[in-house]
């Protein structure tokens, strides 16, 4: 199994969508946390709220959470890691090496949470270098043991991580890389999102895996939106290794199942 989740990561690495894919996640990342940190402080209308400032902990809350927007960028890497090799064909000389299917689609989730790790560990390590001195040159104390601070690093890092599955499972499902890539963009975008707006639906949104990412990072500051109903961390957590586990188990199924072409 280690030779086939190297052969995963040598796949992978050997391209450049890898690193184009990086680069998007940190540069969306890094969008979400400048808008935080330049609106910090900040009371859009009469009658909201200001959002804390940089000198308060509730900022680096705040700060440390955007991280969670790479989790696209993951969930799309992980749909091409499947796809790309349905698109090229490259998927028969894959199940000729490896003639048990499972083991492939194991090795392939194993390699995607190993980059989905290295993507959350990037856009924590940029929060980092923009937080750090943000706080210290508005006079106040950086946090990186108290607060929920550790809780919410690594709320991203495991959301991010776990995304990487997601889109593995999606993209074995699917197959089409257009229609992977669309169907999962439009979950994120579309789907989740009314989930989460709609008073009505939120019951439902806390737990799809947006909702149990938001529930393991569950960043207490006044939105402006309300109280959002969340699972507790360790419900979020779960939830999360359970789709996980859920489309590692259809993805296999599925693989196992169909003709290559």
């Amino acid at each position: 199994m280690v030779a086939l989740v190297r052969a995963e990561l040598q796949k992978l690495f050997t391209t450049r969508l890898w690193w184009v894919m990086l680069i998007s996640a940190l540069l969306y990342s890094g969008f979400v946390l400048v808008l935080v940190t330049a609106f910090a402080g900040v009371s859009g209308s009469p009658g909201v709220p200001a959002s804390p400032g940089r000198d308060t902990p509730e900022y680096q809350q705040l700060a440390w959470s955007s991280g969670s927007a790479a989790t696209l960028f993951v969930m799309i890497l992980g749909i091409v890691m499947v796809t790309a090799e349905y698109r090229y064909q490259t998927i028969t000389g894959t199940f000729l090496t490896t003639p048990r299917r499972g083991r492939v689609v194991t090795a392939k989730l194993l390699a995607g949470l190993v980059v989905g790790v290295l993507f959350g560990l990037a856009t924590l390590a940029l929060t980092a270098v923009v937080v750090i001195p943000a706080v210290s040159l508005s006079g106040g104390e950086v946090t990186l043991t108290d607060h929920g601070i550790p809780r919410i690093a690594g709320g991203v890092l495991a959301s991010v991580a776990l995304y990487a599955l997601f889109g593995i499972g999606l993209g074995a499902l699917i197959r089409n890389q257009i229609g992977a890539i669309m169907a999962g963009v439009a979950w994120v975008f579309v789907v989740e999102a009314i989930l989460a707006v709609v008073p009505a639906l939120r019951t439902v949104g806390k737990w799809t895996p947006g909702g149990a990412s938001n529930a393991l990072i569950n960043v207490n500051v006044n939105t402006g939106l309300g109280e959002f109903d969340l699972l507790p961390a360790w419900g979020g957590a779960a939830v999360l290794v359970a789709y996980a586990l859920l489309f590692a188990a259809v993805a296999s199924l599925t693989t196992l199942r169909r003709d290559i072409t």
